[in-house]
């Protein structure tokens, strides 16, 4: 896993209810019959002397709210059906399509699209001022920029930490790897002032295989740095530059709580221009192809280093 360096070189990461209707169940459509005459308040049964053969019969008077109770709102003989909320329920749902809530119609077997982008939209960031010029990150187009980027693998100061060096499809399948996966990892030519002076790779930390080699936290975002010239190294450029891209991680990615990297420790260079850059070094990290060391930037410190 190749080492991020802000001076000469930089490391590679891959090295991751059920409603009733109104008016349902309220009676059969009929009406009842009348109700006997009422008996005397205070009698429960009434019993006619004059016939010696009947028998006591009781007279109920019934309440009218108990009447009520049976009474149908219609008078046709058939069972009324109250159609207005489920027009309301057909109208949001049709409106909700339109919107493209998937998730407002109850019911709806239609999953939630995921709709965010890994790295929140990283081509659409634009440029960013730095001490040095105006720098833009651009994901890299194979056919446009391979010839570039396969020239600085070759440079033998960058091919000691990438390990790239070689025929450009080398350097080819380590582009394509990066771009055709899901996004978590966008490989970028960086301009200055126009000007293509540096190759970056920005991906999520946490998803990266790196996680299990740390206390990864969600939205982590890493960053690999090579400067291509060599008469750009050495002078404070990596720096200047990790600063400015590091800020712009934090402002573009709400989410992202702190971007960090993990330079070989060989890459002494590498190592002071995160420093400088307001990184802090958390840890030495052991990594299948290097030991490194695992720096920091913190959002809640960014202003204070």
């Amino acid at each position: 896993m190749p080492p991020t360096d802000a001076s000469a070189n930089a490391d590679t990461s891959p090295a991751t209810d059920i409603g009733t209707e109104p008016g349902a169940g309220r009676g059969d459509g009929r009406t009842p019959p009348a109700s006997p005459p009422a008996a005397p308040r205070g009698a429960s049964k009434a019993v006619e002397d004059t016939d010696p053969d009947s028998e006591d019969t009781l007279d109920l008077e019934l309440p009218p709210e108990f009447v009520a109770l049976f009474a149908d709102d219609s008078t046709d003989g058939t069972e009324r059906t109250d159609s207005t909320d489920r027009t309301e329920s057909t109208d949001r749902a049709d409106h909700a399509e339109r919107e493209g809530d998937k998730c407002a119609v109850p019911g709806s077997a239609r999953p939630t699209p995921l709709t965010d982008d890994l790295l929140d939209h990283l081509a659409d960031w634009g440029p960013t001022r730095t001490p040095a010029g105006l720098l833009h990150l651009v994901p890299v187009h194979v056919e446009r920029d391979l010839r570039i980027i396969s020239r600085w693998m070759n440079d033998p100061a960058i091919a000691a930490f990438w390990e790239l060096a070689g025929p450009s499809n080398a350097t080819e399948e380590h582009l394509r790897s990066h771009l055709g996966g899901d996004g978590r990892s966008v490989p970028c030519v960086g301009l200055l002032d126009g000007t293509p002076m540096s190759y970056w790779e920005v991906y999520r930390a946490d998803l990266d295989p790196l996680a299990r080699y740390y206390a990864a936290r969600p939205h982590d975002t890493g960053v690999h740095l090579l400067i291509g010239a060599a008469g750009d190294r050495g002078r404070g450029l990596g720096t200047a530059l990790l600063r400015a891209v590091a800020d712009l991680v934090l402002d573009k990615r709400p989410a992202c709580a702190r971007v960090v990297a993990e330079p070989d420790l060989r890459n002494t260079p590498s190592v002071a221009a995160f420093l400088g850059a307001g990184f802090r070094f958390s840890e030495e990290v052991e990594l299948p192809a290097k030991r490194a060391a695992f720096m920091v930037r913190d959002r809640t410190l960014r202003h204070l280093m």
